[in-house]
């Protein structure tokens, strides 16, 4: 593209994701001159709607590619400006002690004003930007404390977390409820989600209308025999969630917790929608998909 400079005004998507086929081979020495060119390609791509940059084990490099401290990410965004994108995702192979970010990251996000869907994925700690910055921002994904800072007087509406329940604190939580706009769809896909957990997100989100989650049936299943019976106690959770319509339980590891029961199933959806009239669509972790129909029957969609 650098050679082609007619495609820069053209080009609305970029799209770049590394994996390494062997994690554990040294970092190629093409690395930095790859970082250097996308650098400068992005730079000159000022009608980029759409960017995903993920660099893999990129990040396990001891130093950056300038020789300062800074997230390889960074390194290849830096003194980029793109006015017009709208969806971002930004992200690298993740493991505890490597590089983290630093002010280059908010400096760029300041200045895509446009930006509508944002993805930190490797993102641990608190995002600080100015609270002018990004100001039509919808949604996000990444972890409890980047999604602390920036989701307070924006109008998210929609919000992934990644990483451990245990990230999601009594400090934490009630400020992801701050948004403009009343939160409506929850993804909690990512990590393994205890009761105590969903209990504390069902208190400060009763907006949701959509709740996607993987629970951790494996803590407690010394509770009853079988797996599914576990679910029984989301009514006390849903009874709090009085907008819900779908919650999809489908990320939920299923080992070792029993085959699906199709009867056990429809007392579970039964005594769902009582305690949360709008729901009207489950998904269990066996994937059985059981849709509530009119007259407030429920039904199992065939596979």
């Amino acid at each position: 593209m650098l050679r082609r400079s007619y495609l820069f005004e053209n080009t609305r998507k970029l799209q770049i994701r590394w994996h390494a086929v062997n994690p554990g081979s040294p970092i190629s020495n093409s690395l930095i001159p790859a970082c250097t060119e996308i650098s400068q390609t992005l730079r000159l791509l000022t009608f980029l709607e759409s960017l995903e940059l993920f660099l893999g084990p990129a990040n396990f490099m001891v130093h950056a590619p300038t020789g300062s401290e800074m997230h390889t990410i960074e390194y290849v965004i830096r003194d980029s400006h793109l006015p017009r994108l709208r969806h971002c995702s930004l992200g690298a192979d993740y493991i505890k002690g490597v590089q983290h970010y630093t002010s280059v990251l908010p400096v760029f996000l300041a200045s895509t004003p446009a930006l509508r869907h944002l993805k930190l994925p490797d993102h641990h700690t608190p995002l600080h930007l100015p609270p002018w910055a990004i100001p039509d921002l919808s949604s996000f994904r990444g972890a409890a404390d980047a999604a602390a800072t920036l989701l307070p007087g924006r109008p998210v509406q929609a919000l992934a977390l990644v990483g451990q329940d245990s990230d999601v604190t009594r400090e934490n939580l009630p400020r992801m409820t701050l948004t403009a706009l009343p939160l409506r769809y929850l993804d909690l896909s990512a990590m393994s989600v205890r009761p105590a957990l969903l209990k504390n997100v069902s208190t400060h989100f009763p907006t949701v209308q959509r709740l996607r989650v993987r629970l951790a049936l494996r803590h407690t299943l010394h509770y009853a025999f079988s797996g599914i019976r576990l679910l029984a106690g989301l009514s006390s959770v849903l009874s709090a969630l009085q907008v819900l319509e779908v919650l999809d339980l489908s990320p939920t590891d299923v080992d070792g917790v029993g085959r699906p029961d199709p009867k056990e199933e429809l007392v579970l959806v039964d005594e769902w929608g009582r305690a949360s009239p709008l729901l009207h669509r489950v998904i269990f972790p066996s994937e059985a998909e059981w849709v509530r129909q009119e007259g407030g029957l429920w039904h199992l969609i065939p596979n």
